[in-house]
């Protein structure tokens, strides 16, 4: 099983990562990439970027590492305050542009929200985001209203070890996990 770091942002587009600042004068933007791995984003050769609530298309011209992050011009962003004036707007994808996964792959935005249940059928509550520690992923999961209780646990994203079974179609998660732990 393998996990994609997207964040879902309304049911047709999923949010990739962040334009954060200018970077110089020529009109480049810093990147947060929400993606694994990082760069992985500059795969897309346009992205839609969100300005309030106006979704606009915007081409990229050319992108690269640069030091620990990423770097990104953009077509029509030729200066700094053109890129200013994209600064902390959210780079989002429809959806069915996403490249298809294989039966045992997952984007963290298709798992945020399913129902999480215990072997032994007692409802954990959902999963409401996901994070990397290094060593694992870990989801967050939530007790709701139909949950054994309210309280959130963090429990590690192990495939056939935590993980038992995934059901995409009926949005729920079955997991080997103690509800007192």
């Amino acid at each position: 099983m393998t996990r994609f770091e997207i964040s879902q942002t309304d049911d047709t587009h999923v949010v990739l990562g962040k334009l954060t600042s200018p970077y110089g004068v020529k009109g480049w933007l810093k990147v947060y990439s929400y993606t694994s791995p990082m760069d992985s984003i500059l795969e897309y050769p346009e992205w839609w970027v969100r300005q309030g609530e106006a979704l606009k298309r915007i081409s990229i011209v050319q992108g690269r590492r640069q030091g620990k992050g990423l770097v990104v011009q953009l077509e029509g962003v030729d200066d700094r305050s053109a890129a200013e004036a994209l600064a902390q707007t959210d780079i989002l994808m429809p959806k069915e542009a996403l490249p298809e996964l294989s039966d045992d792959e997952y984007y963290w935005h298709e798992l945020e929200g399913m129902a999480v249940f215990t072997q032994a059928g007692e409802r954990l509550g959902r999963v409401s985001y996901l994070f990397e520690t290094g060593a694992n992923d870990v989801m967050v999961i939530r007790g709701d209203s139909d949950s054994i209780d309210k309280r959130e646990r963090l429990l590690p994203f192990l495939p056939d070890d935590v993980i038992i079974e995934i059901s995409s179609q009926e949005g729920r998660m079955v997991v080997d996990w103690d509800p007192e732990f």
